[in-house]
């Protein structure tokens, strides 16, 4: 299933959001997902509710956006992690201004897994269980700044480095997931889970066992050959099980 949140003139919810989960090329309404999630169901359709068309806003509203570091072929350490600040999450679509004073920036690809239900319990073996599904994710950077911020504060912080979406695939799994990276339409790698050193279940079990997690919070599972360097001005697509990230920087 597809599961989107979209601005609707129609919504009847405070935030101007709408769930819906696709069906062919049209949306159609439905109940919380995390709450039927809890449940063990998927959603139900909202009672005679007609498809809806909006803009696609952030999948979800993350209390949390923990990254996975060094997550990709070239390293071998140990899984660590660090935090990024929720207010840097924006939907697909949205420009983004790179920092002029912080570096060259960098855009990384990434498979985010949303979590479905709070995660006490969570282990490698069963962490499919806490996932609601998996999105896709630009962890834009500016990796300059490592040198004097080795805690990922400044490096990260920009306003809008966290492009998200567009929806949620809640079929995809997390053992096999495909993507692609296009900057300015020219491929630059395709690869997936199967070029990350260390598992998203790994990284589950690893971040879940210092930090409880909650429903729509995110984890961005590494780059696994997808960190680039970009020019303002590069359009950047990230493709995650089919679905299409697009990020216009300048």
């Amino acid at each position: 299933m597809r599961l989107a949140r979209l601005l609707t003139d129609e919504s009847p919810l405070r935030d101007g959001a709408r769930w819906a989960r696709a069906e062919g090329s049209a949306w159609v309404p439905v109940e919380d997902p995390f709450a039927a999630f809890a449940c063990g169901e998927a959603p139900a359709d909202v009672a005679g509710a007609a498809p809806v068309a909006g803009r696609f806003l952030a999948p979800c509203e993350p209390l949390l956006v923990i990254g996975i570091a060094q997550n990709g072929p070239e390293h071998h350490s140990p899984v660590q992690a660090w935090l990024k600040s929720p207010r840097t999450v924006v939907a697909s679509g949205t420009p983004v201004a790179l920092r002029r004073d912080a570096g060259v920036p960098a855009i990384e690809g990434e498979i985010a897994v949303v979590i479905g239900k709070d995660t006490e319990g969570l282990t490698a073996e069963n962490a499919h269980e806490y996932v609601l599904g998996v999105t896709a994710v630009n962890d834009v950077s500016s990796p300059d700044r490592a040198v004097l911020d080795p805690r990922n504060f400044e490096g990260k912080g920009g306003a809008g480095y966290t492009p998200l979406g567009p929806w949620i695939d809640t079929d995809a799994g997390i053992d096999d997931v495909p993507m692609v990276v296009r900057i300015d339409g020219v491929e630059r790698v395709s690869t997936g889970t199967w070029d990350l050193p260390a598992s998203i279940r790994e990284c589950l079990a690893y971040v879940t066992h210092w930090l409880r997690l909650g429903p729509g919070d995110v984890i961005m599972t590494g780059a696994p050959r997808s960190n680039f360097s970009v020019e303002p001005g590069a359009f950047v697509e990230i493709e995650v099980a089919g679905m299409v990230l697009a990020t216009q920087t300048s």
